[in-house]
């Protein structure tokens, strides 16, 4: 596993050092990390039509990153690929996530979100990087809860029309040799394992669909996250190392009443601050062989993101592990002696 990593989503904006990419990393190197994942739509990040066309635009970028400190760990279209799959319900929200003149025209908001997705495959090549965090979209979510009582056939047709739409981007990817990992989280019609597994099939076991994980979202589904690193591990090419709670009453419970972040029963928290066994999830990660990034995405609804940001490095590190290279017992072992092994058995040759 490499780390510690920041995604620097959550803290991008038009204040310095958090308004440019060169800023940005000597920020994240000066706090510990080694790593950072950059959003593709912040422009003041990183030119995404850019990157996908010129080696020496990608290679300028690792530079910049390489003399702060840190390496590029991922690029990520969370945003876009969000916009790949929207339902009717969610067009207007949606809409502030594409270009203005794409507002009000779902057709055309979907093809530019496709192109996005696909320019970060190619991007992501240039840079030297084999994984990319993205999410699924959404055509089913409106009916997660089944009242009304969904029709037959529906669940099918809309994993089918996901398949559709993705896997000739997971092609892209593919011809890329990059992973496309999707964040499974409420919203997106990937959400949790059953799911997950859906989506799979329906894009025949592409081996380019892979996972972010993230256990804040299980947590606030009370689904087991150790479990689903034993069952979908090899699958889990990308992790988010990001804390939450789940804290229900007589008032609230999943669905949050729709409360702010403080009234819900499910809220996001600063690393070591919630209920994540951080310390079972790196130990199962490290067990299967996770050998990718360890990446903070810090979203607390109480801590400030500079006090989480600089927690969270020290945190990382303090929590990942060398795997031995032998068995603590092996000081009283015996050299291989197939003999013997037979005559402890009880087989007399």
């Amino acid at each position: 596993m490499k780390g510690p990593a920041i995604f620097l989503a959550q803290f991008a904006g038009d204040e310095a050092p958090y308004n440019s990419l060169p800023a940005m990393a000597k920020w994240a190197a000066d706090l510990g990390y080694v790593g950072i994942q950059i959003p593709t739509w912040d422009a003041r990040l990183m030119d995404l039509a850019k990157a996908a066309e010129s080696q020496d635009y990608c290679d300028e970028l690792a530079g910049i990153c390489a003399e702060a400190g840190v390496a590029i760990t991922e690029l990520s279209t969370h945003l876009q690929g969000q916009l790949v799959a929207v339902h009717p319900a969610y067009d207007e929200l949606f809409d502030a996530f594409a270009p203005a003149e794409t507002h009000g025209r779902p057709e055309a908001r979907t093809e530019w979100a496709r192109e996005q997705v696909r320019m970060a495959a190619r991007a992501s090549q240039r840079l030297g990087l084999t994984a990319h965090a993205t999410f699924s979209g959404a055509l089913l979510w409106q009916t997660v809860y089944p009242w009304p009582q969904r029709p037959a056939g529906l669940v099918e047709e809309g994993f089918a029309e996901l398949a559709r739409r993705w896997k000739p981007l997971l092609d892209v990817f593919d011809e890329n040799g990059v992973d496309a990992c999707y964040e499974i989280h409420p919203g997106e019609d990937l959400h949790d394992g059953i799911s997950w597994e859906r989506f799979l099939a329906a894009v025949d076991n592409h081996p380019r669909a892979n996972i972010l994980y993230d256990p804040s979202h299980y947590v606030l589904q009370q689904l087991d996250y150790l479990e689903f690193i034993d069952i979908y591990h090899e699958r889990i090419r990308m992790f988010h190392v990001k804390d939450a709670e789940f804290l229900p009453t007589g008032r609230v419970g999943v669905y949050g009443g729709y409360g702010d972040w403080s009234e819900r029963a499910g809220r996001f928290r600063s690393l070591g601050d919630g209920q994540v066994d951080f310390a079972g999830i790196f130990s199962r990660l490290t067990q299967h062989g996770y050998d990718g990034w360890a990446v903070l995405e810090w979203e607390c609804f109480l801590k400030s993101p500079e006090q989480g940001a600089a927690e969270g490095a020290p945190f990382i590190a303090s929590h990942m592990i060398e795997k031995t290279a032998k068995a603590f017992d092996d000081f009283a072992g015996a050299a291989p002696d197939m003999q013997r092994n037979r005559r402890i058995l009880g087989l007399n040759d």
